[in-house]
């Protein structure tokens, strides 16, 4: 059983459940309902699990040239490709009915929007162009917006800011990771932008990227969704992130600062998602 759960990657879904949470609390405006928020919770994971499933079905022979990949029990040959279908069907037929039964047509229909990005979109053109990066972006930035409108309905300005947010962090958080297992990218032959375009072009990249999540996370307080400490905390850290960025125009070990700026990533998207409950207005 240990092996379905690995090709769920539990470490993706987490990080993702953190994000939704977020912007439940945000549409919820201190008005929790538990029941909703423990379904809006439940069946976006096993949406999440099942395109995680897909996606490692559809990547097993790009594993197989990556050292951070090739010990995936699709590659090892410890699940057949079937049982993954099969497994990954079912947890996303799960998922759905939870989330349609238990929220709402709209938190249901963003969910598969992003489902679909994710496992045909994403998995299509990762290995085809530069912007696989990009669409790989939009997927990842579905989880709050889904939890947002599990509560309001609505897709309105507060589900556009959040979309924006965390399509903006999840480009240099994406490029850190490239550039830290740059080797593997290259074994696998991936077009990411570190590979195509030079280290000097991503980190341009990257810094213009962190500027803008900056400016995107502020809206939340300009139209009055956040209040002070929610400003002050995610200037704060969004600064920070920014600082380590502009530091990799100076010459440094490449791998050793992506890491750092793939860490500190984490720190930013889960100091603004834990702010959002405690700075209401």
């Amino acid at each position: 059983m240990i092996n379905y759960y690995l090709l769920t990657k539990p470490g993706i879904i987490l990080g993702n459940l953190i994000t939704v949470a977020a912007g439940f609390f945000l549409a919820s405006k201190g008005a929790i309902n538990l029941q909703l928020f423990l379904a809006t919770l439940l069946g976006l994971t096993f949406i999440m699990a099942s395109a995680c499933v897909f996606n490692n079905y559809i990547d097993r022979q790009i594993d197989k040239k990556m050292e951070r990949t090739k010990n995936r029990p699709l590659v090892l040959g410890l699940i057949s490709g079937r049982h993954a279908i099969l497994f990954a069907t079912f947890l996303g037929l799960l998922g759905n009915a939870i989330l349609w039964l238990g929220t709402n047509f709209l938190a249901t229909f963003v969910a598969d929007t992003g489902f679909f990005i994710y496992v045909v979109l994403y998995s299509i053109w990762k290995s085809r162009t530069i912007y696989g990066t990009a669409i790989g972006s939009l997927a990842g930035a579905v989880p709050p917006v889904v939890g947002y409108c599990a509560v309001s309905n609505q897709f309105d300005v507060g589900a556009l800011i959040l979309l924006v947010m965390m399509v903006l962090w999840q480009m240099p958080h994406f490029f850190s990771i490239a550039i830290y297992h740059f080797d593997d990218y290259v074994a696998a032959k991936l077009p990411v932008l570190p590979i195509e375009k030079g280290m000097l072009r991503t980190k341009i990249h990257m810094t213009a990227y962190i500027v803008g999540f900056i400016l995107s996370a502020m809206m939340l307080t300009f139209f009055k969704y956040t209040g002070s400490v929610y400003f002050v905390v995610t200037m704060a850290i969004g600064l920070a992130w920014l600082g380590l960025c502009v530091q990799g125009f100076t010459k440094i070990h490449e791998q050793l600062w992506a890491g750092r700026m793939f860490r500190l990533s984490l720190v930013t998207i889960a100091a603004v998602c834990f702010t959002i409950p405690f700075d209401k207005i």
